[in-house]
């Protein structure tokens, strides 16, 4: 191999090394990320400290516990009975900001608390990254947003995200009476970051609750999230 050849080789490589490094920033900074839905996904990623995923539709809902907004634990298991949504959240990421910039992420809160649902919001953001926030600041952007979620859950170590195989924000769980997950995914099926979309959109989340308060199973249990990437620690 001549040196000309070998100098292109280098460039090529070198090329091929700057790409990576800059989708990598892209989707840490925010970027879109479709993502495989939780009941299908085996294990989280090595940049998740390979975590191994327990949560499936169709099965138990892991237990956990966290520290809410105002410094009160609370815990999956003392719920049960009760109809559970968990929504993950970052408010800097333009998906998120489709939901709460026109009310639709309120509304639903509003609506289903309102019918004995309970609603998780939760940051798994870490410390020092977008997102991440204390107590304080996280019952300050909800008021501001004039959200209603049930409660406010910081889960800065990322501990229950990986467990659940929370990918995206949003990504929206919904677990029934008996304490099974029965949906996993995204929030509806229009994956953009335009609110108008909204007005349009099939709300998945909203068709499980409605479905569970009648009774009924849901009929469409999981589907791939999508949104920005959880910045997790």
């Amino acid at each position: 191999m001549n040196v000309s050849s070998k100098i292109t080789q280098k460039l090529a490589a070198l090329f091929i090394l700057t790409m990576a490094v800059t989708l990598s920033n892209e989707f840490a900074d925010g970027g879109f990320v479709r993502a495989q839905s939780g009941a299908s996904a085996a294990k989280t990623s090595q940049g998740e400290n390979a975590v191994k995923m327990s949560a499936q539709v169709g099965q138990p809902a892991p237990d956990f516990s966290l520290v809410d907004a105002l410094g009160k634990p609370v815990s999956l298991a003392k719920l049960k009975g009760k109809i559970v949504v968990l929504e993950w959240f970052n408010h800097g990421c333009p998906f998120v900001k489709k939901h709460y910039d026109g009310g639709n992420m309120q509304s639903l809160q509003k609506t289903y608390t309102g019918k004995g649902v309970v609603w998780l919001s939760i940051c798994s953001s870490a410390a020092g990254k977008q997102g991440f926030a204390t107590g304080e600041e996280h019952l300050k952007a909800m008021a501001d947003k004039k959200a209603n979620p049930s409660h406010i859950l910081i889960d800065a170590d990322g501990k229950v995200g990986h467990l659940y195989g929370a990918k995206t924000t949003p990504h929206m769980y919904v677990i029934d009476k008996s304490g099974k997950l029965v949906y996993a995914g995204a929030i509806d099926d229009k994956r953009s970051t335009d609110s108008e979309d909204v007005k349009t959109s099939k709300n998945y989340v909203k068709i499980a609750l409605d479905q569970l308060l009648k009774g009924k199973m849901p009929d469409v249990a999981t589907t791939d999230a999508y949104g920005c990437s959880i910045k997790y620690q």
